[in-house]
């Protein structure tokens, strides 16, 4: 995507990354963390805020730091990141409510044709996987990159 996003950090394996939000309420660390599901080649898509005591990542914490857009554009660039070091591996997301499932299907909507052109992507609907389409709710989603060699 050619949007406005954070700089990303990563471990060697690139399953987690972090980033710092920018915005009206401070600077806020966010943590994007890909873990094995119990599917081979499945990875599930956590993202969140880095808990200040734990630093575990927070994914019911709402930040409101205005930047939303920038930081799906950040959470994007972690999966193509992701994808390219983990060939053919699924990358599986819903959001941890259903206000943020609906804010994924929107972004995923809003550059669907650009999305498409490097990804897989299915939607879930009543545990049935399906193409992802416009102007469908699901209650997840998951991509696989169609071609590792491409840039991020």
């Amino acid at each position: 995507m050619k949007l406005g996003r954070y700089e990303l950090t990563s471990a060697e394996n690139f399953t987690i990354f972090e980033f710092i939000s920018n915005g009206p309420n401070g600077k806020i660390p966010k943590v994007i963390q890909f873990s094995s599901t119990r599917y081979e080649n499945v990875f599930n898509l956590a993202f969140g805020d880095k808990h200040p005591e734990t630093g575990e990542l927070d994914d019911f914490a709402i930040s409101n730091n205005k930047d939303t857009e920038k930081i799906l554009a950040t959470v994007a660039a972690s999966v193509y990141a992701f994808s390219e070091n983990h060939p053919g591996a699924w990358v599986y997301a819903t959001g941890s409510t259903d206000a943020r499932t609906r804010l994924y299907r929107i972004g995923l909507t809003k550059y669907l044709e650009e999305a498409e052109s490097v990804f897989e992507i299915l939607g879930q609907r009543y545990f049935e996987w399906e193409p992802f389409e416009k102007g469908k709710n699901y209650e997840a989603f998951a991509v696989k990159m169609k071609n590792s060699n491409l840039e991020v």
